[in-house]
């Protein structure tokens, strides 16, 4: 198993990260997660790494992966390290997938989606008692651990009242591809993440996470979740609602347009990006971001 990680942060160097999945271009809502993530770590003289998401080829568009990074050197948003791609790490995933069935934390789940609605849209781990009875299908965890709160650094405490968190749910799905919440915990680790910063739409997806760090032996990153730009409630901009890519050509704006989304100070436009971005960390507090899920924007 991975070596368990400190989370505390002042007691060692900070690591954060952007995360991007490359299913299209940079809108104005990953710009935000991406600067946010970014004035966190550069102003607690931190390092700051990029992973691209890539184990869903079915949502991914070509070209898309070095578009995002483009589009960050356009920003000025220079990343330390290499980039770390998750289709280069899935011999890790199954290695830990494979290891769960072998200690029966983890059995294989034949239910149709229709049948999961069928029982209320939640899963009631029926397959469980089964356990090796099954061979194929998705996999899911034995989630004893059913986390359900958590301390976030800007949301304050954070209570998930729902069996979203507490279900055995999907490691890895039945069509071979490997499920978000258990790439995200082992690549967070594997990178050495101290502090994960992401919008609040994946506030619920944390409490799956902080599960399978308890399974995995591993202590969890610290959580910032950042409020989500949306056109109208619960409408966020997104690649799947088919967001306006951000210009790359005149960053200055969009930019400043952030900044001020999260809180912060107007910074000069005079200069080049990389100077804007140095005034912006300098002047960056987290006490300045709303402590609100979602904020609306104009069109």
């Amino acid at each position: 198993m991975l070596k368990p990680l400190n989370s505390n942060l002042s007691s060692q160097p900070y690591v954060g990260r952007f995360a991007p999945s490359p299913s299209g271009a940079l809108h104005f809502g990953s710009l935000i997660a991406a600067l946010g993530s970014y004035l966190r770590a550069r102003s607690l003289s931190g390092q700051w790494l990029i992973r691209i998401e890539d184990i869903d080829p079915p949502r991914e568009i070509k070209g898309a992966a070095d578009d995002i990074l483009r589009t960050l050197e356009a920003y000025g948003l220079e990343w330390d390290g290499a980039v770390l791609y998750q289709s280069k790490r899935t011999e890790a995933y199954q290695s830990h997938i494979d290891l769960l069935l072998a200690q029966d934390k983890a059995y294989f789940c034949q239910c149709s989606r229709k049948l999961i609605q069928s029982m209320g849209g939640i899963y009631d781990g029926r397959c469980h008692s089964l356990l090796r009875a099954h061979t194929f299908g998705a996999v899911r965890i034995v989630n004893t651990a059913q986390v359900q709160e958590f301390d976030d650094n800007l949301m304050g405490h954070i209570c998930v009242d729902t069996p979203f968190a507490t279900e055995d749910f999907i490691i890895k799905r039945s069509d071979g591809l490997y499920a978000y919440q258990l790439a995200v915990v082992l690549d967070d680790a594997y990178q050495g993440i101290t502090e994960v910063v992401r919008g609040c739409d994946l506030i619920e997806a944390s409490c799956r996470q902080l599960s399978l760090y308890q399974t995995f032996g591993l202590t969890a990153p610290e959580w910032l979740h950042l409020p989500l730009a949306c056109l109208t409630p619960g409408f966020k901009l997104s690649k799947q609602n088919h967001a306006q890519a951000i210009d790359k050509q005149h960053p200055q704006a969009s930019l400043n347009a952030a900044l001020a989304f999260l809180g912060q100070k107007r910074v000069e436009t005079s200069g080049s990006v990389a100077q804007m971005l140095e005034q912006a960390v300098a002047q960056f507090q987290l006490s300045a971001i709303p402590k609100q899920a979602e904020i609306l924007i104009e069109p």
